[in-house]
Protein backbone atom coordinates (compact mmCIF):
# COMPACT_ATOMS: atom_id res chain seq x y z
CA UNK A 1 0.00 0.00 0.00
CA UNK A 2 1.41 3.53 -1.11
CA UNK A 3 2.17 6.09 1.65
CA UNK A 4 1.22 8.73 0.23
CA UNK A 5 -2.28 8.59 -1.79
CA UNK A 6 -4.97 11.02 -3.63
CA UNK A 7 -8.34 10.40 -3.36
CA UNK A 8 -11.40 12.06 -5.06
CA UNK A 9 -14.20 12.99 -2.93
CA UNK A 10 -18.09 13.49 -4.09
CA UNK A 11 -21.11 14.46 -2.39
CA UNK A 12 -24.42 15.01 -2.75
CA UNK A 13 -26.60 14.40 0.19
CA UNK A 14 -28.86 17.78 0.76
CA UNK A 15 -28.54 20.71 -1.60
CA UNK A 16 -25.00 21.10 -2.02
CA UNK A 17 -23.21 19.47 -5.12
CA UNK A 18 -19.27 18.99 -4.21
CA UNK A 19 -16.16 17.42 -5.61
CA UNK A 20 -12.89 17.76 -3.76
CA UNK A 21 -9.71 16.18 -3.97
CA UNK A 22 -7.16 15.61 -0.96
CA UNK A 23 -3.60 14.70 -0.94
CA UNK A 24 -2.11 12.55 2.55
CA UNK A 25 1.19 11.34 2.93
CA UNK A 26 1.12 9.33 6.16
CA UNK A 27 3.27 11.03 8.70
CA UNK A 28 2.07 14.68 7.43
CA UNK A 29 -1.00 16.99 7.21
CA UNK A 30 -3.54 15.92 4.84
CA UNK A 31 -4.18 18.58 1.74
CA UNK A 32 -7.15 20.09 0.09
CA UNK A 33 -5.45 20.18 -3.79
CA UNK A 34 -8.68 21.50 -5.03
CA UNK A 35 -12.33 21.82 -3.91
CA UNK A 36 -15.50 22.99 -5.70
CA UNK A 37 -19.15 23.53 -3.97
CA UNK A 38 -22.23 24.79 -6.16
CA UNK A 39 -25.04 25.24 -3.80
CA UNK A 40 -28.71 25.26 -5.06
CA UNK A 41 -29.78 27.75 -2.82
CA UNK A 42 -31.47 30.06 -5.67
CA UNK A 43 -33.16 26.92 -6.94
CA UNK A 44 -35.53 26.31 -3.62
CA UNK A 45 -35.40 30.10 -2.48
CA UNK A 46 -39.10 30.41 -3.70
CA UNK A 47 -40.26 27.09 -2.12
CA UNK A 48 -39.09 27.72 1.25
CA UNK A 49 -37.00 25.11 1.65
CA UNK A 50 -35.42 22.13 0.06
CA UNK A 51 -37.23 20.73 -2.97
CA UNK A 52 -36.25 17.01 -3.06
CA UNK A 53 -36.97 16.28 -6.80
CA UNK A 54 -35.44 19.98 -7.81
CA UNK A 55 -32.00 18.77 -5.75
CA UNK A 56 -31.65 15.31 -7.22
CA UNK A 57 -32.12 16.47 -11.11
CA UNK A 58 -29.79 19.42 -9.78
CA UNK A 59 -27.29 17.51 -8.63
CA UNK A 60 -27.55 15.21 -12.15
CA UNK A 61 -26.62 18.34 -14.14
CA UNK A 62 -23.81 19.49 -11.80
CA UNK A 63 -21.93 16.82 -10.67
CA UNK A 64 -19.57 15.94 -14.27
CA UNK A 65 -18.93 20.00 -13.77
CA UNK A 66 -17.76 20.08 -10.45
CA UNK A 67 -15.42 16.82 -10.93
CA UNK A 68 -13.90 18.85 -14.33
CA UNK A 69 -13.56 21.89 -12.39
CA UNK A 70 -11.95 20.23 -9.46
CA UNK A 71 -9.82 18.28 -11.61
CA UNK A 72 -8.55 20.90 -13.58
CA UNK A 73 -8.27 23.04 -10.49
CA UNK A 74 -5.96 20.59 -8.87
CA UNK A 75 -4.15 20.01 -12.48
CA UNK A 76 -4.67 16.41 -12.49
CA UNK A 77 -6.00 13.74 -14.74
CA UNK A 78 -8.62 10.93 -13.09
CA UNK A 79 -5.54 8.13 -13.53
CA UNK A 80 -3.13 10.25 -11.32
CA UNK A 81 -5.72 9.44 -8.62
CA UNK A 82 -5.88 6.54 -5.91
CA UNK A 83 -9.17 6.46 -4.88
CA UNK A 84 -12.92 7.62 -5.53
CA UNK A 85 -15.05 8.29 -2.60
CA UNK A 86 -18.77 9.16 -2.46
CA UNK A 87 -21.09 9.98 0.20
CA UNK A 88 -23.41 6.57 0.06
CA UNK A 89 -25.91 8.10 2.89
CA UNK A 90 -27.65 9.22 4.68
CA UNK A 91 -29.55 12.06 2.67
CA UNK A 92 -32.40 12.90 0.03
CA UNK A 93 -32.21 9.99 -1.33
CA UNK A 94 -32.73 11.49 -5.15
CA UNK A 95 -29.42 13.13 -4.17
CA UNK A 96 -27.69 10.39 -3.02
CA UNK A 97 -28.40 8.36 -5.90
CA UNK A 98 -27.41 10.95 -8.25
CA UNK A 99 -23.77 10.61 -6.57
CA UNK A 100 -23.22 6.83 -6.12
CA UNK A 101 -24.00 6.40 -10.15
CA UNK A 102 -21.78 8.66 -10.95
CA UNK A 103 -19.06 7.16 -9.00
CA UNK A 104 -19.56 3.78 -9.75
CA UNK A 105 -19.39 5.42 -13.69
CA UNK A 106 -16.47 7.30 -13.23
CA UNK A 107 -14.70 4.06 -11.32
CA UNK A 108 -15.60 1.98 -14.10
CA UNK A 109 -14.07 4.15 -16.82
CA UNK A 110 -10.95 4.26 -15.22
CA UNK A 111 -10.33 1.20 -13.14
CA UNK A 112 -10.17 3.11 -9.73
CA UNK A 113 -11.58 1.31 -6.51
CA UNK A 114 -14.46 2.87 -5.13
CA UNK A 115 -15.11 3.80 -1.28
CA UNK A 116 -19.10 4.75 0.07
CA UNK A 117 -18.63 7.37 2.91
CA UNK A 118 -21.75 7.63 5.45
CA UNK A 119 -22.27 11.24 5.65
CA UNK A 120 -22.64 11.53 9.06
CA UNK A 121 -19.14 9.79 9.53
CA UNK A 122 -17.43 11.96 7.14
CA UNK A 123 -18.96 15.06 9.21
CA UNK A 124 -17.60 13.43 12.69
CA UNK A 125 -14.00 13.20 11.00
CA UNK A 126 -13.38 16.33 9.22
CA UNK A 127 -11.57 17.74 12.26
CA UNK A 128 -8.85 14.39 11.47
CA UNK A 129 -9.03 16.58 7.98
CA UNK A 130 -8.58 19.82 9.45
CA UNK A 131 -6.20 19.47 12.53
CA UNK A 132 -4.99 15.38 12.69
CA UNK A 133 -6.31 14.66 15.84
CA UNK A 134 -6.12 11.12 17.32
CA UNK A 135 -8.51 8.65 18.47
CA UNK A 136 -10.82 8.61 20.87
CA UNK A 137 -12.58 12.23 21.02
CA UNK A 138 -15.98 13.24 21.48
CA UNK A 139 -17.77 14.91 18.85
CA UNK A 140 -21.08 17.13 18.78
CA UNK A 141 -22.74 16.32 15.31
CA UNK A 142 -25.29 19.64 14.82
CA UNK A 143 -26.48 20.27 11.62
CA UNK A 144 -29.60 20.92 9.48
CA UNK A 145 -30.88 17.17 9.90
CA UNK A 146 -29.16 15.82 13.36
CA UNK A 147 -27.57 16.31 16.16
CA UNK A 148 -25.99 13.78 17.85
CA UNK A 149 -22.79 13.42 21.00
CA UNK A 150 -20.34 10.78 19.60
CA UNK A 151 -17.55 8.86 20.91
CA UNK A 152 -15.46 8.91 17.95
CA UNK A 153 -13.17 5.90 18.63
CA UNK A 154 -12.21 4.69 15.07
CA UNK A 155 -13.18 5.60 11.39
CA UNK A 156 -15.74 2.54 11.27
CA UNK A 157 -16.79 2.48 14.97
CA UNK A 158 -18.71 5.12 16.86
CA UNK A 159 -20.89 5.42 19.78
CA UNK A 160 -23.76 7.57 20.60
CA UNK A 161 -24.34 8.99 23.72
CA UNK A 162 -27.21 11.18 23.33
CA UNK A 163 -29.18 12.87 20.58
CA UNK A 164 -32.52 15.03 19.61
CA UNK A 165 -35.78 13.52 19.76
CA UNK A 166 -37.36 15.58 17.83
CA UNK A 167 -35.63 18.48 15.59
CA UNK A 168 -31.85 19.01 14.66
CA UNK A 169 -31.04 22.48 15.75
CA UNK A 170 -30.56 23.10 12.32
CA UNK A 171 -33.97 22.11 11.15
CA UNK A 172 -35.12 24.63 13.88
CA UNK A 173 -33.78 27.47 12.79
CA UNK A 174 -34.87 27.10 9.58
CA UNK A 175 -38.31 26.08 10.61
CA UNK A 176 -38.04 29.17 12.92
CA UNK A 177 -37.01 31.67 10.37
CA UNK A 178 -40.02 30.79 8.19
CA UNK A 179 -42.22 31.47 11.33
CA UNK A 180 -40.44 34.67 11.21
CA UNK A 181 -41.01 35.48 7.43
CA UNK A 182 -37.17 34.97 6.90
CA UNK A 183 -35.32 33.74 4.47
CA UNK A 184 -33.42 29.94 4.10
CA UNK A 185 -31.49 28.52 4.92
CA UNK A 186 -32.73 29.82 9.14
CA UNK A 187 -29.52 28.94 11.07
CA UNK A 188 -27.03 32.22 9.02
CA UNK A 189 -30.09 34.64 8.76
CA UNK A 190 -31.14 34.16 12.30
CA UNK A 191 -27.68 34.88 13.62
CA UNK A 192 -27.21 37.90 11.36
CA UNK A 193 -30.48 39.46 12.77
CA UNK A 194 -29.51 38.26 16.61
CA UNK A 195 -26.72 40.50 16.03
CA UNK A 196 -28.65 43.70 17.10
CA UNK A 197 -30.77 41.66 19.91
CA UNK A 198 -30.62 41.39 23.56
CA UNK A 199 -30.57 37.39 24.08
CA UNK A 200 -32.24 38.27 27.32
CA UNK A 201 -35.23 39.87 25.93
CA UNK A 202 -37.31 36.53 26.02
CA UNK A 203 -37.17 33.78 28.45
CA UNK A 204 -37.10 30.73 25.98
CA UNK A 205 -36.97 27.22 27.60
CA UNK A 206 -34.15 24.81 27.37
CA UNK A 207 -35.44 21.80 27.03
CA UNK A 208 -34.83 18.62 28.62
CA UNK A 209 -32.46 20.78 31.13
CA UNK A 210 -33.00 18.99 34.25
CA UNK A 211 -33.12 15.39 32.82
CA UNK A 212 -30.25 12.90 32.89
CA UNK A 213 -28.27 11.72 30.00
CA UNK A 214 -27.22 14.03 27.36
CA UNK A 215 -30.61 13.83 24.55
CA UNK A 216 -31.85 17.59 23.39
CA UNK A 217 -35.08 18.56 22.24
CA UNK A 218 -35.82 21.71 20.16
CA UNK A 219 -39.82 21.29 19.32
CA UNK A 220 -40.80 22.83 22.45
CA UNK A 221 -38.41 25.76 21.91
CA UNK A 222 -39.67 26.28 18.53
CA UNK A 223 -43.41 26.37 19.88
CA UNK A 224 -42.67 28.76 22.31
CA UNK A 225 -41.20 31.36 19.58
CA UNK A 226 -44.34 31.26 17.69
CA UNK A 227 -46.38 31.87 20.90
CA UNK A 228 -44.50 34.80 21.64
CA UNK A 229 -44.37 36.11 18.32
CA UNK A 230 -48.20 35.68 18.10
CA UNK A 231 -48.33 37.61 21.42
CA UNK A 232 -45.98 40.92 20.02
CA UNK A 233 -48.42 40.99 16.71
CA UNK A 234 -51.71 40.84 19.16
CA UNK A 235 -50.38 43.43 21.13
CA UNK A 236 -48.56 45.80 18.53
CA UNK A 237 -49.65 44.83 15.48
CA UNK A 238 -46.57 44.07 13.94
CA UNK A 239 -43.05 42.77 14.37
CA UNK A 240 -40.50 45.51 14.32
CA UNK A 241 -36.61 45.43 13.42
CA UNK A 242 -36.11 45.78 17.22
CA UNK A 243 -38.59 42.98 18.28
CA UNK A 244 -37.20 40.49 15.18
CA UNK A 245 -33.63 40.70 16.57
CA UNK A 246 -34.55 40.18 20.03
CA UNK A 247 -36.60 37.09 19.22
CA UNK A 248 -34.07 35.52 16.87
CA UNK A 249 -31.05 36.61 19.79
CA UNK A 250 -33.17 34.93 22.19
CA UNK A 251 -33.94 31.76 20.34
CA UNK A 252 -30.19 31.18 19.03
CA UNK A 253 -29.03 31.86 23.20
CA UNK A 254 -31.47 29.25 23.95
CA UNK A 255 -30.29 26.54 21.35
CA UNK A 256 -26.64 27.53 22.58
CA UNK A 257 -27.04 26.80 25.91
CA UNK A 258 -29.26 23.69 25.30
CA UNK A 259 -26.23 22.42 23.58
CA UNK A 260 -23.66 23.70 26.01
CA UNK A 261 -25.00 22.40 28.78
CA UNK A 262 -25.73 18.30 27.45
CA UNK A 263 -22.01 19.07 26.08
CA UNK A 264 -21.11 19.22 30.15
CA UNK A 265 -23.23 15.83 30.55
CA UNK A 266 -21.80 14.09 27.58
CA UNK A 267 -18.11 15.05 28.91
CA UNK A 268 -18.98 12.95 32.18
CA UNK A 269 -20.76 10.48 29.92
CA UNK A 270 -17.65 9.96 27.28
CA UNK A 271 -15.54 9.23 30.72
CA UNK A 272 -18.02 6.58 32.03
CA UNK A 273 -18.31 4.98 28.61
CA UNK A 274 -14.86 4.68 27.25
CA UNK A 275 -12.98 4.52 30.33
CA UNK A 276 -10.86 7.69 30.22
CA UNK A 277 -11.03 11.37 30.16
CA UNK A 278 -11.65 12.56 26.37
CA UNK A 279 -8.64 14.87 25.65
CA UNK A 280 -11.10 16.42 22.85
CA UNK A 281 -14.22 17.74 22.15
CA UNK A 282 -14.82 18.15 18.32
CA UNK A 283 -18.18 20.07 16.94
CA UNK A 284 -18.82 19.72 13.17
CA UNK A 285 -21.98 19.77 10.78
CA UNK A 286 -23.63 22.95 9.45
CA UNK A 287 -24.84 24.24 12.71
CA UNK A 288 -20.71 24.31 13.97
CA UNK A 289 -20.68 27.24 12.04
CA UNK A 290 -23.03 29.49 14.10
CA UNK A 291 -20.24 31.72 16.45
CA UNK A 292 -21.82 31.67 19.58
CA UNK A 293 -22.78 28.19 19.85
CA UNK A 294 -18.77 27.60 19.52
CA UNK A 295 -17.88 30.22 22.17
CA UNK A 296 -20.12 28.41 24.11
CA UNK A 297 -18.90 25.15 24.03
CA UNK A 298 -15.56 26.30 24.03
CA UNK A 299 -16.16 27.76 27.05
CA UNK A 300 -17.42 24.54 28.50
CA UNK A 301 -13.85 22.67 27.41
CA UNK A 302 -11.66 25.65 28.91
CA UNK A 303 -13.44 25.17 32.32
CA UNK A 304 -12.86 21.51 31.94
CA UNK A 305 -9.16 21.67 30.49
CA UNK A 306 -10.09 19.56 27.34
CA UNK A 307 -8.71 20.85 23.72
CA UNK A 308 -11.74 22.26 21.27
CA UNK A 309 -11.76 22.19 18.08
CA UNK A 310 -13.77 23.58 14.90
CA UNK A 311 -13.26 22.84 11.43
CA UNK A 312 -12.92 25.82 9.53
CA UNK A 313 -16.32 27.62 8.30
CA UNK A 314 -15.96 25.91 5.21
CA UNK A 315 -15.57 22.51 6.30
CA UNK A 316 -18.77 22.69 8.41
CA UNK A 317 -21.51 22.71 5.48
CA UNK A 318 -21.24 19.71 2.61
CA UNK A 319 -18.45 19.38 0.93
CA UNK A 320 -16.41 16.98 -1.06
CA UNK A 321 -12.85 17.12 1.12
CA UNK A 322 -14.40 15.75 4.28
CA UNK A 323 -15.53 12.69 1.56
CA UNK A 324 -12.65 12.14 0.19
CA UNK A 325 -10.40 12.33 3.52
CA UNK A 326 -12.93 9.11 4.97
CA UNK A 327 -11.79 7.96 1.11
CA UNK A 328 -8.40 8.45 2.62
CA UNK A 329 -9.09 6.66 5.99
CA UNK A 330 -10.55 4.05 4.33
CA UNK A 331 -8.11 3.36 1.69
CA UNK A 332 -5.38 2.63 3.87
CA UNK A 333 -7.52 -0.39 5.60
CA UNK A 334 -8.55 -1.77 2.10
CA UNK A 335 -11.99 -1.21 2.82
CA UNK A 336 -13.53 -0.51 -0.62
CA UNK A 337 -16.44 -0.95 -2.02
CA UNK A 338 -18.12 -2.76 -5.28
CA UNK A 339 -20.72 -1.86 -8.27
CA UNK A 340 -23.07 -3.22 -5.42
CA UNK A 341 -22.91 -0.44 -3.66
CA UNK A 342 -26.30 1.27 -2.60
CA UNK A 343 -27.36 4.37 -1.72
CA UNK A 344 -29.52 4.95 1.59
CA UNK A 345 -31.66 7.63 2.73
CA UNK A 346 -31.01 6.33 6.11
CA UNK A 347 -27.84 5.09 7.85
CA UNK A 348 -27.14 5.60 11.51
CA UNK A 349 -23.30 5.47 12.80
CA UNK A 350 -23.97 3.22 16.12
CA UNK A 351 -26.23 0.32 14.84
CA UNK A 352 -25.96 -1.09 18.42
CA UNK A 353 -28.14 1.33 20.10
CA UNK A 354 -31.61 1.88 20.53
CA UNK A 355 -32.88 4.27 17.61
CA UNK A 356 -34.10 7.75 19.78
CA UNK A 357 -35.81 9.23 16.64
CA UNK A 358 -37.72 5.59 15.61
CA UNK A 359 -37.24 4.27 12.45
CA UNK A 360 -39.86 2.35 9.82
CA UNK A 361 -38.93 0.40 6.29
CA UNK A 362 -35.84 2.55 5.43
CA UNK A 363 -34.69 2.12 8.99
CA UNK A 364 -33.31 4.18 11.97
CA UNK A 365 -33.23 7.69 11.72
CA UNK A 366 -30.34 7.95 14.49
Amino acid sequence: MCSSIKVLGIESSCDDTSAAIVSHTQGENPEVLSMVVQNQGTLHEQYGGIVPEIAARAHSDRLDRCTIETLNSAQLNLLDLDCIAVTAGPGLIGGVISGVSFAKGLAAGSGLPMVGVNHLAAHALTVRLTHQVDFPFLCLLVSGGHCQFLAVLSPDDFIRLGGTIDDAPGEAFDKTARQLGLSQPGGPVIEKVAISGNPTKYAFPRPLKNQQGCNLSFSGLKTSLLREKEKIISEEGTISKTRMADLCASFQKAVSESLSQKSQVALKIFEETVGQKPTLFAISGGVAANQMIRKDIEDVCWVNEIKFYAPPLEYCTDNGAMIAWVGIEKFRTGNFDGFDLEARSRWPLDTSSSPILGGGKRGAKS
